[in-house]
């Protein structure tokens, strides 16, 4: 049985301060949830803090992006090596690293290689823009970022890979895939792992959906059989929302 994933992705919000008052209140809210695995994601300045916090609770950690380097003349940049002991997890590709930074395929499979040889879990990103799901592209551009980002991944390590599609044009927009559409992508993904690695990689690997996703419509797309979860953004800065997110 596949594994339900709730992360949040704060992206640049929250000072330590803040961060560490969001995970107490997070800690008694979530307490006896066992049935999926909830992640938080903060900023670099406050996962030291926060994984002192969540030393003795159910929540996961995961960084927000990584270097492939394990150390060097990288100014501003954060290794492998100095995330392993905090998190768990660490979010590559996001559709802001991409656009915003001007991340490439070749990058990305760098960085999910450096983090899974550093006992690291990455959680690949992939989704395609409005202009290219309108022009019928949205197969293509997930297909070429799944086959890249994946590179020469040996099928042993695949357990400890997690997918999560966000159409770039329902992240921040307050718009959303509807359910059929975001289970057609889940399921075209699920289905391209099993030719590329074999049919146990594809049925047990976690796909999770990421865009707008907040209460409202959270029960609706975890629903589909090939979506095992979320990638939340904006709905998780806030602790009571999140959590409604959390327990749907």
């Amino acid at each position: 049985m596949r594994k339900v994933i709730i992360a949040g992705n704060w992206k640049m919000n929250k000072t330590v301060g803040e961060a560490v008052s969001f995970v107490k209140d997070l800690k008694k809210l979530s307490d006896g949830i066992d049935d999926r695995e909830i992640v938080v994601c903060p900023p670099f300045t406050s996962l030291s803090a926060v994984a002192a916090e969540l030393k003795t609770s159910n929540i996961g950690l995961g960084a927000q992006n990584m270097y492939f380097e394990k150390e060097g003349a990288f100014t501003g940049e954060v290794s492998p090596l100095m995330l392993k002991e905090l998190v768990k997890y660490v979010i590559i590709g996001h559709s802001e690293r991409r656009h915003i930074f001007n991340e490439d395929d070749e990058l990305i499979n760098k960085k999910v290689k450096s983090a899974l040889e550093n006992g690291l879990k990455p959680i690949l990103c992939v989704g395609e823009t409005l202009e290219e799901r309108e022009k019928g592209k949205t197969k293509d551009i997930v297909g070429k970022q799944i086959n890249e980002g994946l590179k020469d991944i040996k099928k042993r390590d695949m357990g400890n890979v997690v997918i999560a599609y966000e159409p770039v044009w329902a992240i921040g927009t307050g718009k959303n895939a509807t359910p059929q559409q975001a289970e057609d992508v889940h399921l075209f993904i699920r289905g391209l792992l099993k030719a590329l690695f074999d049919d146990k990689v594809g049925e047990n690997i976690s796909i999770l959906y990421g865009g707008s996703v907040n209460k409202d419509c959270i029960k609706e797309i975890i629903s589909q059989e090939d979506i095992d979860g979320a990638l939340v953004g904006g709905a998780s800065l806030d602790v009571k929302h999140f959590f409604e997110v959390i327990k749907c």
